[in-house]
């Protein structure tokens, strides 16, 4: 049920595309290797991406960040929701297309750079659709008239559906609360551009290149999934909000191709556990559920304590429909 690769990953894959928040930095700080490693891809002849699913800010400005926290990266490694919707809009309706904005700056300057245009005054008659993305200054007389456009017939695609939104102070709502509202009024549903839609990582390899492509993240519901539905592989790190209970509750479209506690991952070979009578072994350990409960007994590597308790809790989900009872278990390190 996991991938199984002989040589690094590095050495597979000439496209590693790295989710931000979780992966890359957690509240405002680079996570521990993260730039090392970015440098030693880069060295090793692999195409970076950093791709969020955050439609406020530029590529430019997503870049300058990372570069403060110590990553090299310039606006041509960034791709964002908004560019993704940006070009879903521009297959559709061509260059020059005047496209009602309901977002920010991210936006506007994803559209422009495709020759679209931008229309901030909802009442411009003869525009082609309208796009949606997360924007704190929106106005609420700017939601409602949006709303009523959709209901009547405008097209319209949102950058992504975000439940939620990293803040200083905490989780916040993010645009997919904007969309649930605009949906539950008007009875329409959007072509969504973000993860876990398809359009963000398919613009993410036409502008940044490669043929073997991994997505890098820590979230199940969009970048694994994500990566599933873009057709690619994928490398879960532990190091975001995935933790043990999520990762061994993963429906099959949930489930990624290799896992790792971080990103010195892409720098490792991955074995795969075997399956022998019920239990998943690897390298000194072996997973096995009994009477519904996960137990793991023996030694060796986090990375391969992770892939033998996914495997065997897996297996366990598919046959019984029931997540497995992890109580007593501790995660490596804990």
């Amino acid at each position: 049920m996991l991938g199984e690769s002989e040589s690094p990953l590095s050495d597979g894959y000439d496209l590693a595309m790295f989710d931000l928040d979780g992966v890359v930095y957690v509240g405002g700080t680079a996570i521990d290797g993260v730039p090392e490693r970015v440098d030693r891809l880069v060295a090793a002849g692999v195409h970076v991406a950093f791709v969020t699913n955050n439609a406020s800010r530029t590529a430019a400005e997503v870049a300058e960040n990372l570069l403060k926290l110590g990553v090299h990266a310039s606006a041509e490694d960034v791709v964002t929701s908004a560019q993704a919707a940006a070009r879903v809009l521009h297959d559709r309706f061509g260059t020059g297309a005047s496209i009602l904005l309901l977002g920010g700056a991210g936006l506007v300057g994803a559209l422009g750079d495709l020759g679209l245009v931008p229309v901030t005054d909802l009442e411009t008659p003869d525009v082609a659709a309208i796009v949606s993305g997360f924007g704190p200054e929106v106005r609420w007389k700017d939601v409602m008239r949006a709303a009523v456009l959709i209901r009547d017939g405008l097209p319209w695609v949102a950058s992504n559906a975000d439940m939620t939104f990293p803040t200083a102070y905490g989780l916040a709502p993010g645009h997919g609360v904007l969309v649930k509202t605009l949906a539950d009024f008007s009875g329409v549903q959007p072509v969504v551009a973000g993860k876990p839609a398809r359009p963000l990582l398919d613009e993410t390899i036409r502008r940044v290149g490669g043929e073997r492509p991994l997505m890098v993240g820590d979230r199940l519901d969009t970048d694994i999934e994500g990566a599933r539905n873009a057709g690619v592989d994928s490398l879960l790190v532990m190091t975001g909000v995935t933790g043990l209970l999520e990762l061994l509750a993963a429906t099959p479209e949930l489930r990624p191709t290799y896992i790792s506690p971080t990103t010195e991952g892409l720098f490792e070979p991955h074995p795969a556990p075997r399956m022998d009578a019920g239990a998943a072994s690897l390298n000194g350990w072996t997973a096995s559920v009994v009477d519904g409960r996960l137990t793991v007994v023996g030694g060796g590597s986090p990375a391969d304590w992770w892939r033998v308790v996914a495997v065997a809790a897996w297996q366990h989900l598919d046959t019984t429909g029931s997540p497995a009872d992890t109580s007593g278990l501790s995660t490596p390190g804990a």
